[in-house]
């Protein structure tokens, strides 16, 4: 299957790719590593505080995306294909890496828990 991108959608990706930046909606290795940089910067952070924000966020992406599908699928004008398909994958990762860092966590808390005091 052969998909061109026509000048339009182009423009259409790259406005949605900028409204994404801009409102900071953006949620996956780089929203979580931004979360964790703003606990280390302000030096009093924890890491149950990152944790809950890098969470929040990615809960806050998976409903604008949810919102934005429901509006495409009942014909709502001012929303493209495009916007709600880069919502649903960021929403997608975000959750992947989320998943990541509580498969990793359980993991260390089994090994913890394995050692022998």
């Amino acid at each position: 299957m052969d998909l061109k991108l026509t000048p339009a959608m182009l423009s259409t990706l790259q406005n949605a790719l900028k409204t994404g930046a801009s409102a900071g909606a953006g949620v996956g290795a780089s929203a979580v590593a931004g979360v964790g940089a703003t606990g280390v910067a302000k030096g009093g952070g924890s890491f149950s505080n990152a944790l809950g924000d890098a969470l929040k966020s990615v809960s806050q992406a998976q409903d604008a995306s949810s919102d934005l599908q429901r509006k495409f699928q009942t014909g709502d004008q001012s929303v493209s294909l495009e916007e709600t398909m880069i919502s649903m994958q960021k929403a997608q990762i975000g959750f992947q890496a989320a998943l990541a860092v509580r498969n990793r966590l359980v993991s260390a808390y089994t090994d913890i828990m394995n050692m022998s005091v």
